[in-house]
């Protein structure tokens, strides 16, 4: 691919929306207005251009943002040594269309999370459906029977699926050729939640003239995220909190009040927590284990804005990332013992939804429709390595893993993915990518 350009920060372009705005980026959900009219106008207005307000870095350096006339009603991106607005050619130069292996698709609704384990891909939809594809062919699927399905996670011979209606549910992994998927238990377990509905201590006030054991998610679960070496399982809520649950026997060992506004997104990285929220924050958490007990302690606020934060993500670099409402990645890099901000990749025209990382790409869907691959490079900066056009919505989850025998013998250091994208267009597409630019071009020739 050639000329590619270097994209290494921008402004925020951000107002204060309109309240049915307001409610549609509260939950990250595009699809949670019903009224055609209502979508119409949150299209609309999210593709809008207006006078920003920036975002607040809790970092030990100064914001990025002093050096930008923002409090000026002229544009953010004129005179400022820290942006960089991608041109029209920018945006050329990285629309190539790399190896579209194929799309996904049943009539079961829009698609809101995606997991993949080996050459197994399991797809939730709001149709209540969890699906099961197998090399890319129909294989089965299990019905929750309530509740659409916003998080998957797969560990060993368990699923856990997140849903609208607050609960996780766990389900057994077939043997062998099976097809039949069991249910197996909540969390929390039935015995766990009726000994602490008998304790009144175990009680918290959720709101007005409402209280709920601590133990429960009373409203939706929006994500999930998995230390498999400590067998710790994180979920996060509208219900504002992140609960850690305990694999081995399915207790809930803390409830973390996370955030003053829904939380969207929560990634782990070894004793780290990044969680991100409605409320516009990005915040880092230190885990602590004690014999019995588990806390997390609140070590940086990474971010504070007025739009949301939608998904955060982490590299095998340390590298955090997150996107918001306002169609931006922003990115952190570490610094001893703190996180310091990067910089923002501007690749969308609306709210970014969705991020995945592996290697040194990052992959950002979006509202918008698209899918933007970005290269991490030895410098620091990124580049954009094409975008990923296809859907005929917007795009909710992705998931990334390793192709098999992906090295190639000539360019020992690259590595070749998979990619799966699924979208409230009802499908699920899957692509092969490539951490080099002209292997990407390779793919679909």
């Amino acid at each position: 691919m050639t000329n590619q350009k270097i994209i290494k920060t921008v402004v925020t372009e951000n107002s204060r929306p309109r309240q049915k705005l307001e409610t549609l980026l509260l939950h990250s959900d595009i699809n949670i207005l019903n009224n055609e009219e209502d979508v119409e106008f949150v299209q609309r207005r999210l593709s809008s251009a207006s006078v920003p307000s920036p975002p607040l870095y809790d970092t030990p350096s100064a914001s990025p943002y002093v050096f930008s006339p923002w409090n000026q009603p002229i544009s953010p991106y004129i005179n400022s040594p820290w942006i960089h607005q991608p041109s029209t050619d920018d945006y050329n130069a990285c629309s190539w269309q790399p190896g579209l292996i194929g799309s996904l698709v049943r009539e079961q609704g829009h698609i809101y999370s995606l997991a993949a384990s080996g050459n197994i891909l399991y797809t939730g939809s709001e149709s209540q459906n969890i699906h099961v594809w197998k090399n890319l062919k129909d294989f089965s699927g299990f019905k929750s029977h309530s509740g659409l399905v916003k998080a998957i996670i797969v560990t060993g011979n368990k699923i856990f699926t997140g849903h609208q209606d607050g609960k996780i549910r766990v389900w057994q992994v077939p043997v062998g050729e099976k097809r039949v998927y069991k249910r197996i238990g909540n969390l929390p377990t039935s015995k766990d939640f009726v000994k602490s509905s008998m304790n009144p201590r175990s009680y918290v006030k959720v709101r007005r003239h409402r209280n709920v054991p601590w133990i429960k998610h009373f409203d939706a679960v929006s994500c999930m995220s998995l230390d498999e070496e400590t067998g710790l399982l994180y979920s996060g809520s509208w219900d504002k909190t992140v609960k850690v649950w305990r694999l081995s026997d399915l207790k809930c060992m803390e409830s973390v009040n996370a955030h003053d506004d829904a939380v969207n997104s929560v990634a782990v990285d070894g004793g780290l927590v990044f969680t991100g929220s409605a409320d516009g924050t990005v915040k880092m958490w230190r885990r602590e284990v004690g014999k019995k007990v588990v806390r997390h302690v609140l070590v940086q606020t990474l971010l504070r804005q007025e739009c949301a934060v939608t998904a955060v993500a982490v590299a095998a670099s340390g590298v955090v990332y997150s996107g918001a409402s306002d169609g931006l990645v922003s990115y952190w890099v570490r610094e001893k013992k703190s996180l310091r901000y990067g910089g923002a990749l501007k690749g969308h025209k609306m709210a970014v939804l969705c991020l995945a990382v592996a290697g040194n790409l990052v992959v950002s869907g979006s509202a918008d429709s698209n899918i933007c691959v970005w290269r991490r490079e030895e410098s620091g900066d990124h580049s954009c390595l094409t975008v990923l056009v296809g859907h005929t919505g917007p795009v909710k989850c992705l998931t990334i893993v390793e192709e098999e025998g992906s090295i190639v013998e000539d360019e020992e250091d690259d590595q070749r993915w998979r990619l799966y994208s699924g979208s409230l267009d009802s499908s699920v597409k899957v692509w092969r990518l490539s951490e080099h630019a002209h292997e990407v071009d390779h793919f679909g020739e």
